[in-house]
């Protein structure tokens, strides 16, 4: 299994995750987005059918601070110039992603189910 957790150090719900994964001994590879970003590929496969629309926090502080309620963008283009506007954490396991704290998801992806995404 090759789980990915991106998300902050900050983040309460991506310290839930982690300790989430830590708790039944299930390895992952954590990604600080506020160090080292995401990468298109990764940002296209996270977003699968839901979009990337979907996977910004329209109630975060760099969502405010770049005045996105007001503008018309390239949500693609936004997160990749500032992923800190990703809701967080993203849980992945390949194709399949659970985004924001939703325990029911992860245990989909640590049983190796359908995940959500």
């Amino acid at each position: 299994m090759s789980l990915q957790i991106f998300g902050t150090r900050k983040c309460p719900a991506t310290r839930k995750a982690e300790r989430y994964f830590r708790d039944r001994g299930i390895p992952y590879q954590f990604v600080d987005l506020a160090e080292t970003g995401i990468r298109p590929g990764e940002l296209r496969s996270i977003a699968g059918t839901r979009g990337a629309a979907a996977l910004i926090d329209d109630t975060s502080k760099a969502y405010r601070d770049r005045g996105l309620a007001y503008l018309e963008y390239d949500p693609e283009e936004e997160i990749l110039a500032d992923p800190t506007l990703l809701r967080t954490p993203i849980v992945r396991d390949g194709r399949r992603s659970a985004v924001g704290d939703d325990p029911a998801a992860w245990r989909d992806l640590a049983a190796g189910g359908n995940g959500r995404g």
